[in-house]
């Protein structure tokens, strides 16, 4: 299934238009998968950092009560940080604390998809090109032009992160179960 969805992605003129179509059409079966375990498997062996980082943006986009329509960036990750809750279709007997460490697994998921399609983009490597344009914009040295969304400071980053804190603590308590500690600190 994943070098089906891989393969997809990349046969299409625009890689990110084709992942785009195929993370709209997957994700109402995400959102009906019952365990968790199930969800990051499917997530985690995902072979298209493309599709990957567009389904995890839009499962993050569906538990925000005021959508984004911001292009995918950095600046949009912390609007993720700051407006995401934990998604009302994941909420069964599972204790309130797993469901915002699931969150917090998704958006490290989303960043570091995200990081490796902008690399791959920085490196030239034209991931959002169609497979047939790709040599000859590596062979012109083509260099694409970052996103000014992309270009965050750290004090922006502190502030999301202690407004997040604060939602969790609101709702958790303290202190945080070590789990959730360990992944703020990766997210961070």
């Amino acid at each position: 299934l994943q070098r089906m969805l891989s393969m997809a992605v990349e046969v299409d003129r625009s890689p990110t238009c084709s992942s785009r179509k195929i993370a709209d059409d997957m994700l109402p079966f995400i959102l009906n998968i019952p365990l968790r375990s199930q969800r990051e498997a499917l997530l985690n062996t995902m072979e298209s950092q493309l599709l990957r980082c567009r389904l995890l943006e839009l499962l993050l986009q569906h538990s925000c009560d005021v959508p984004t329509t911001s292009s995918m960036s950095l600046d949009k990750i912390l609007y993720f940080l700051s407006h995401s809750s934990v998604l009302p279709q994941f909420q069964d007997e599972t204790a309130t604390w797993q469901r915002w460490d699931e969150m917090l697994q998704y958006l490290s998921l989303l960043l570091l998809s995200y990081q490796s399609v902008k690399l791959a983009f920085l490196l030239a490597e034209h991931l959002r090109t169609s497979v047939s344009d790709r040599m000859d914009l590596i062979a012109q040295k083509v260099k694409p032009r970052p996103q000014d969304s992309d270009d965050i400071s750290q004090l922006d980053i502190q502030l999301k992160m202690n407004d997040f804190i604060s939602r969790m603590q609101e709702t958790l308590g303290q202190p945080f179960p070590p789990q959730i500690q360990e992944k703020l600190f990766m997210l961070q």
